[in-house]
């Protein structure tokens, strides 16, 4: 079987080190090397260029979205290309991966996207790291999502008519919804993918990148939500009930009775359910995330009743 023709689309926003390290783990294992900037001013453009990358420059009059970026490097790749690996900047590709990943397209012609384990680079760096590489450890075999980093075919990425640019948050499980509506499948593989740089140090960079969750459940149970898909119709109730209905409620309820409080106790209760589950730190985190996840949901909805478009929800600086 030939070997298959493989680009690279990599996006990013002044990533500095983190891009030069995600170019050079990709040279010379992809045909042709595709970097979209979205308004870097820290010469992100320049090094990528130096290291060889075709470099696209978004126009900074629109508005940037990682999906709008990801379509100007698709734009940019050859019709003989038959696989493209999506990667953000601040991710380094295993020097493994590619073998193992076009092995399994190969013996599975069914499968349009493949991803594999991504992990944090720096998981002890702070309790936030951490619980992002706890959130990348997600269950192997048929996916109904890839994250940001996936290998893909490219010829049925643009038949679905690519990434959805108006999305600020959640493009991929988008796609993937898509093109598994077409037929396709996604899989996850027990193989080393990318190590990723979340860089999430303070408390509110945790908190911002939560709301941009809700945020994104809200906008994709509106978009999919009807059956039988259910896309995060479940994700974004728990975040209306537990970060907004319940404590509503009760501050409500305590207006006219004091026993009121007593049903407070179901956040107790909730989290030592969670942590048989998930661990102390883990469960802490998941409760408390549910009070952001709903502010996101209800910013996409006054949003969507002004008739307008949101900003970038960004947690990086």
């Amino acid at each position: 079987m030939s070997t298959p023709k493989i680009d690279a689309v990599v996006i990013g926003r002044n990533e500095g080190k983190r891009l030069l390290a995600c170019l050079a783990s990709l040279k010379g294992q992809v045909r042709h090397l595709i970097y979209v900037d979205s308004g870097s001013d820290d010469g992100s453009v320049a090094a990528a260029r130096e290291m060889g990358a075709t470099v696209v420059e978004l126009d900074i009059s629109q508005p940037f979205t990682a999906a709008r970026a990801r379509n100007a490097g698709l734009a940019m790749l050859s019709d003989d290309c038959s696989l493209v690996q999506l990667v953000d900047g601040d991710c380094i590709v295993d020097p493994d991966w590619f073998s193992r990943a076009i092995s399994f397209l190969q013996a599975n012609p069914n499968v349009a996207v493949v991803c594999g384990r991504r992990r944090e680079r720096f998981p002890d760096a702070s309790v936030y790291n951490r619980l992002c590489d706890q959130e990348w450890d997600t269950p192997l075999g048929e996916a109904k999502a890839c994250g940001g980093d996936a290998l893909m075919y490219l010829a049925p990425l643009r038949q679905a008519g690519g990434y959805r640019e108006d999305l600020i948050a959640g493009e991929e499980p988008e796609l993937c919804l898509r093109l598994r509506m077409a037929g396709w499948q996604i899989w996850r593989l027990d193989a080393e993918m990318t190590l990723h740089d979340a860089q999430m140090l303070h408390f509110a960079q945790w908190w911002t990148r939560t709301r941009r969750a809700g945020y994104a459940f809200a906008e994709g149970a509106t978009l999919h939500g009807a059956p039988p898909e259910r896309h995060w119709v479940a994700e974004t109730r728990r975040a209306l009930l537990w970060g907004m209905g319940l404590p509503f409620a009760i501050a409500l309820s305590s207006l006219v009775t004091s026993w009121a409080l007593v049903a407070l106790l179901i956040y107790p209760a909730q989290l030592l359910r969670l942590s048989r589950r998930l661990g102390w730190e883990t469960a802490i985190f998941s409760l408390l995330g549910k009070t952001p996840e709903a502010l996101g949901a209800l910013d996409y909805h006054w949003h969507r009743i002004l008739g307008r478009k949101r900003g970038l929800i960004e947690y990086k600086s």
